[in-house]
């Protein structure tokens, strides 16, 4: 039934690792580049590692140390205020009002302050903040129960000594038991969210740079790890440094080639394992490669100048790092993954009879499928088929090499203003952007983002000719983005690559909001729309 309805059109998305070359056109175009695909690149089997090591970044969500440490604190102190007064309304012939009546002395608000600051340090020396026990459930419980049974009781003895004896060892075992769950709670749906990027994970694709001894330790400390998800690409060195006896990872291009092997190549981070004293030209030129073109970049600790890329140090169990962020990563990424679960599911629910109303539209005015499905780049280059309501007639990617003479847009982009292969329907959908409506459920597999840069087509990126147009994809694609409600078709494609990188250097929750509530009225006005 799918198949009937949703066509692939002009794509190559079995049995293709690298994507071919572009249709000729009359006009002069530049190199294209080939992006390989995983599966292209040769890597020995033994050198996928199982799980990823702790000192590449996870993108596993995680609460933050500091966002748990508030919460467990709020909860400890809401816990013994609600104990006490649920202690004292038993105990109180008077009931509320006589508990009301009763005055908190210094001494009680000093001990309560002072076990305030003691609840999180005891989660910390049972580990439950250590970023290695966060994966584990089963471990992580025991832990939280580990810690806040030693809480209760020593609430028990100093905390709630006003309490009747009786009623002392009962408030503290009710204490125990409710803020371990209150803990544990807290953390459930982060582990929920977990569980869905564990199931939807791929291997992170790592080159290290180096090929000297401190290139084949971090090889060493990688692959001594059981842990997802690692798979080492190979390493990149000039031709004249020497080459470690013990190195057996296959060497994929030398330094002054890097930027063209990651304009061409699926790279998630680059590590860095260059002698810093004697290659201190070679590890900045690869920390602005790496930037220019959205690769991560991770280098032993050492201070060297960046622009664009975030610093940012991050402890392993042996070798500390700095981290040079080409997109955000920290606990925001999290909020808006939630924000777009919920608003892409909520959209599609919602918005369940007029998409069917549409697709009817579609089908009755036009012959040929109701969804048009194109391969498009997301993060980090890597590909995926998104979805539209098809605005065109079935063959419009054929029709495309014929066309060429009279594209309209600047740069690797094709757009025509009055394109013949639109048809009647899909000239109003596109008007109003409805057809991009679908992708909500892209949204809500993780593929694209409610904000981000906008997907790319396969047959745009291989007409990128600067390293610096790369850069767009080291962050999440979007429905909509800076673009969208700053011209959308009226600007011209340096403009909208320029957009994209300011959204990317400057994101925040606060900008995506911004975005999506200017994203309707730029809709309903039709301002730039093709």
């Amino acid at each position: 039934m799918q198949r009937s309805i949703i066509a692939l059109e002009g794509t190559t998305l079995r049995g293709a690792p690298e994507i071919g070359p572009p249709p000729e056109v009359p006009r002069e175009v530049p190199a294209v580049p080939v992006i390989h695909e995983p599966a292209s690149v040769p890597v020995p089997p033994t050198l996928t590692v199982s799980a990823a090591p702790t000192m590449l970044p996870s993108r596993v969500p995680a609460l933050p140390t500091e966002v748990q440490r508030t919460v467990d604190t709020f909860a400890c102190v809401g816990l013994l205020l609600a104990v006490w007064i649920g202690t004292a309304l038993g105990t109180m012939p008077g009931g509320l009002n006589e508990v009301l009546k009763l005055q908190i002395t210094i001494r009680h608000a000093l001990l309560t302050g002072l076990f305030a600051l003691l609840w999180p340090r005891l989660f910390s020396m049972a580990g439950v903040y250590d970023a290695h026990v966060a994966p584990n459930r089963r471990h992580a419980i025991l832990r939280i129960v580990a810690a806040t049974g030693l809480g209760s009781f020593i609430a028990m003895s100093f905390v709630m000594p006003t309490l009747a004896g009786p009623y002392r060892v009962p408030a503290a075992a009710a204490f125990w038991v409710a803020s371990a769950a209150i803990a544990v709670a807290v953390r459930v749906p982060v582990w929920a969210l977990a569980n869905s990027a564990a199931r939807t994970h791929v291997p992170r694709r790592v080159l290290i740079i180096g090929s000297g001894p401190r290139a084949r330790r971090l090889r060493d400390e990688i692959l001594s790890r059981p842990a997802g998800g690692v798979e080492l690409l190979g390493w990149v060195d000039s031709d004249d440094h020497a080459l470690d006896a013990r190195m057996d990872l296959p060497k994929v291009c030398s330094l002054d080639g890097l930027e063209d092997w990651l304009m061409h190549h699926v790279v998630d981070e680059a590590l860095i394992a260059l002698p810093v004293k004697s290659c201190y030209a070679e590890i900045q030129r690869s920390i602005e490669v790496c930037a220019r073109v959205g690769v991560e970049s991770k280098y032993l600790a050492d201070a060297f100048q960046v622009s664009v890329a975030r610093p940012r140090l991050e402890h392993d169990r042996a070798l500390p790092f700095l981290t040079m962020k080409t997109f955000c990563d920290d606990h925001r990424v999290l909020i808006k993954r939630a924000v777009d679960i919920v608003g892409a599911a909520a959209g599609l629910l919602v918005l369940s009879p007029f998409l069917i109303g549409i697709a009817l539209a579609i089908k009755f005015t036009s012959r040929g499928p109701v969804l048009f499905a194109q391969e498009r780049y997301g993060q980090n280059k890597r590909r995926f088929k998104m979805y539209k309501f098809r605005t065109m007639v079935p063959n419009a990617e054929a029709l495309i090499a014929h066309l060429e003479d009279k594209n309209e847009a600047i740069g690797p982009i094709f757009k025509i203003k009055d394109d013949p292969r639109v048809t009647s329907v899909g000239r109003w959908l596109r008007k109003t952007s409805l057809d991009e409506l679908p992708q909500l459920w892209n949204v809500l597999m993780g593929e694209m983002s409610l904000v981000g840069p906008r997907p790319m087509a396969v047959r745009d990126v291989q007409l990128f000719d600067q390293a610096w147009f790369m850069r767009r994809f080291s962050a999440p694609p979007g429905m909509t983005g800076l673009w969208q409600v700053s011209g959308r078709s009226n600007l011209g494609f340096d403009d909208w690559v320029t957009l994209d990188l300011k959204y990317i250097d400057e994101w925040s929750m606060t900008m995506d909001m911004k975005i999506l509530a200017l994203t309707l009225p730029t809709v309903l006005r039709g301002t730039g729309a093709a």
